[in-house]
Parts: C-alpha cells; structure tokens; sequence
C-alpha cells in the first residue's frame, strides 16, 4: 500500500470519527484566532495567528468587515494590474472571443493555435486574478464574500460567450457589492451579460413578438423564457420554499422581458445592458399578489425591489450564510436573528455578517472545526500555509479540476454546495491527499506545523511525529485537522 493510500485511508477514518480531541475545552485566544482565520478568511499564513491573537479577535474581525481600511501589497496591485485581459472592457474581451471563434471555419493549424491561446490567455488570467486574490490579499472576508456571492449567482464560464464575460462579471457585477447592499448586487447580476446570456433572459421576448428583420433581432427572437426568472426567485431571492408559484415564475418572466444585450454592441462599443421596449410585455401582471401594471424597464426593477425586501429573501441568505459561516445545518436562532438584521438594515450584508460575527453560535466549540473544506477552501489554504510563491496557476487549477470544484466551471445555476456531505468520501480525500503530497515536497514540516497552531491536534501531531521526515508535511496538509475549519 502507497504513501498516499495510506494516509487516505487515515485520514478519513479520523474524519469518520471526529478530529477534534478538545472540542469542550475552554477556547484560548489563540484557538479563537485560528476560528475566525478559518472563517473570515482562507485559513492562516505564518505568523498569522500570532497577529491576530495580539490584535484581538473583535478588532480583527472590524477590519475585515472594512476592508477598505487594509492596504493592499504592492506586490499583488502590480500583479493584478498586469493581468490586462482580466482588467479590460468587457466588450473587448468578447471581441477578442468572438473575433478567434470566427476562426472555427479555417481548420488550419495557425487557426486552431490562435483560438487556443487566446481562450487560454482570458481563461488563465481571469484565474489569476481571483486566486492571486484569495492568497496573497489581506483583505480575506472580500475574498470569501466575492466567492461566496459568485457561487450564489453562479454563471458557467463554458457556456458560449460567458468565457469571455466571466471576469467582467466577477469584477463589476460581484466585487464591488460583495459587503454592501444585497439590492445593488442583485440590480448588478441582473443586468450584466454575463448572466443574461447564461440564464437565455437575452433571449426573453413577450409571446407573439415579430423581428422586423435585423439580423440580430432574428437571432434573439425566442418567445417568453422563464428560466432566469425562475432561478431569480428559486436560488438568488426567495429560496425554493419561499412560497412563489409557477404562475409567479411566468409573471415575472414576462416582467423582464426586453432586459437584453447585444453582442455586437457589447463587442463594438462596450454597450452592455439594454432594455428593449419592443421585446417587452407591456400588459398587466399578476406576481406574488400584486398587480404590476404594464410599463417598460420600471417591471423589473420594481420586481428586484420587492425581492430584494421580501422576508423569505431574508430567511433564504441568513441561512446560508450561516450555513457557510458556522454550521452545515446552523441554528435556526442565528438564522432568525440575522435575518431581522437583514430587513431592519434594508438588506445591508455588513450589518448581517456582524450580527453573525458577533452572535455565540459563531464562536461557539460546536462550531470550532464543524465545516469541511470544498476543494476551493482546501487548495488556497493550503497555498497559504505553505507560503509558497503562486508563480503558477495552471497547476492550481489542474488540483480544482482533479478535485472536482473547476473554477468558474459549474455547470449548473445552484452552484457548488458547501456541506461535507457533498464533499467527504475516500476518492475525493484520496484526491486530496495527492495534492498535498506533491505541494508537500517543497515544504518544511516544522514551519507548516507552527504555522497551523492549533489546528493540529494532539493525535495528528503524534503520527506526524511517528512518522518518516518526506511524509510529514503531507500529513500536516493530508490529515483530518486540515480538511476541517
């Protein structure tokens, strides 16, 4: 039996069982630093525990919540403001897109190498951007929120033209709302390419409606498309249970017909958003019971106001952020509590995360431990652990890939779950497991071991101390303590 197997197999015994040997413990500051490390960022770099041990929980915590006040290293803004495609236009990107799909008549080598690269170039350097991000930035909770709200309105970056809009959406639809008003995050999903390409809202067009001949206006001439309307209130807003019928879903469908986009002026000009007032529904609409008189743009924005405001709305992401936050199944107090946060703030995310933050459900020892890392949260933190340089992110998607969490790469609108259920079983661990070994090899076992403090349990330190020098770094980022936060 192979290094690797072997630890696998250990590893998800003691998961099977429960790592944690000091769960009822009194929590010393510095397991409380590791807690919040663990939490509101991608776990600890070195010296980091020690940093935040020393400032105090609750001021960490205050920073984070403002992460304006943390200046960004000059390393990582001279990083990021080198990565052009990531940082350009949205319409210049799809340009760049369209223009090499073009291509796809001329089946000569040349022609296939430059559509390659190019897709490569928008692929790796919207990667990069994220990740260089999520390991080397001070600011963690904007990280983890602009992952969590990415993943909450999911867009599959293989679906067509989104491989050429994904980084614009993350950049101007998600990041900049990431700990603001839910309203304005949701105004900004709602109009931006991406996701009207990737929910066919594009495509959306009042029943009986007639192109009257430009090119574009056939391409687009779909009839009603209900499908963007149904995740709006199934997955972004209302929640599944949130008492909305399939009448409600084609009301608003019909609500938001007209909210479109045009490739070619998105590619040619930069012009995003339209709202095509021949394409819309302009009779009278019976939604959530309410009757929306027939207009024009107004529909819809009326509809995400309600939405936006609407309880269920506030029970629906007060639980799964305490569902990402403290617990897979978190109690229904703290939900309750942050979601009377969320409508008594008029949906301010701030204001709910420090009701979350501040509540003893957050810091209490079931908490401590209780979530087991996505392949996401287990490949950045192991990047910070180790502190190794991210000179290269092909490697670091490869492991997404292997690991069955592709960046940008799922597929459908719910997006990737964050319950262990999802991700506990001894394939993916064995996965896992052959990540850490190959990262492990470059890493010095004592240094990671101080590193991750507490993190280390007494029973994992045993065996890593038992057993042969190669193999205790990949122990340390292999072992059952490691997989759970």
């Amino acid at each position: 039996m192979n290094a690797k197997r072997s630890i696998a197999i250990a590893a998800f015994a003691l998961l099977s069982h429960g790592a944690a040997d000091a769960a009822d413990l009194p929590q010393s500051p510095e397991q409380a630093a590791l807690h919040v490390l663990n939490r509101l960022a991608y776990g600890p770099r070195p010296g980091d525990i020690e940093r935040v041990t020393q400032m105090g929980v609750q001021r960490y915590i205050d920073s984070q919540l403002h992460p304006e006040s943390i200046p960004m290293p000059a390393a990582l803004t001279a990083r990021l403001d080198a990565l052009e495609t990531a940082r350009q236009p949205a319409g210049r990107t799809l340009a760049q897109f369209l223009a090499v799909r073009e291509m796809v008549k001329d089946e000569g080598e040349d022609a296939k190498a430059r559509r390659r690269a190019v897709v490569v170039n928008i692929t790796e350097q919207t990667a990069e951007a994220r990740l260089a991000r999520a390991v080397d930035s001070p600011r963690q909770l904007e990280e983890v929120m602009v992952d969590f709200w990415f993943n909450h309105f999911n867009v599959f970056e293989g679906k067509g033209l989104d491989r050429a809009l994904v980084a614009s959406y993350e950049r101007d639809a998600i990041r900049p709302y990431a700990l603001g008003s839910f309203r304005d995050l949701l105004g900004a999903t709602a109009h931006h390419p991406a996701m009207l390409f990737y929910l066919d809202n594009w495509l959306s067009t009042a029943d009986g409606f007639v192109p009257r001949g430009r090119a574009n206006d056939k391409v687009k001439a779909a009839g009603l498309n209900e499908n963007y309307a149904r995740e709006l209130m199934e997955l972004h807003t209302l929640g599944v249970d949130g008492g909305y019928t399939q009448r409600d879903v084609r009301e608003l469908a019909r609500v938001l017909t007209g909210w479109t986009f045009n490739p070619r002026a998105l590619a040619q000009r930069n012009e995003g958003f339209e709202f095509n007032p021949r394409r819309h529904d302009k009779g009278d609409k019976q939604w959530l019971g309410r009757t929306v008189h027939g207009g024009g743009q107004d529909e819809g924005e009326y509809a995400l106001d309600v939405l936006a405001m609407h309880p269920a709305t506030a029970h629906h992401l007060s639980y799964q952020l305490a569902q990402y936050f403290v617990q897979d199944a978190p109690p229904p107090a703290l939900v309750e509590r942050m979601a009377h946060s969320y409508l008594d703030s008029k949906g301010d995310i701030r204001t709910v995360l420090a009701t979350l933050f501040a509540s003893p459900e957050f810091m209490a020892s079931e908490a401590q431990g209780a979530k087991f890392k996505t392949p996401y949260q287990f490949v950045v933190s192991a990047v910070r652990a180790g502190s190794a340089p991210l000179t290269e992110i092909k490697p670091v998607l490869g492991a997404l890939n292997r690991l069955g969490m592709p960046l940008y790469g799922c597929q459908t609108p719910d997006g990737y779950k964050n319950t262990e259920a999802a991700w506990l079983n001894p394939d993916a661990l064995s996965r896992r497991i052959a990540y850490a070994t190959g990262m492990a090899r470059a890493l010095d076992a004592g240094a990671l071991q101080a590193t991750l403090g507490g993190a280390v349990s007494a029973r994992t330190r045993d065996a890593v101390a038992a057993s042969p020098e190669p193999l205790r770094a990949a122990m340390l980022l292999g072992g059952p303590d490691f997989m759970q936060h």
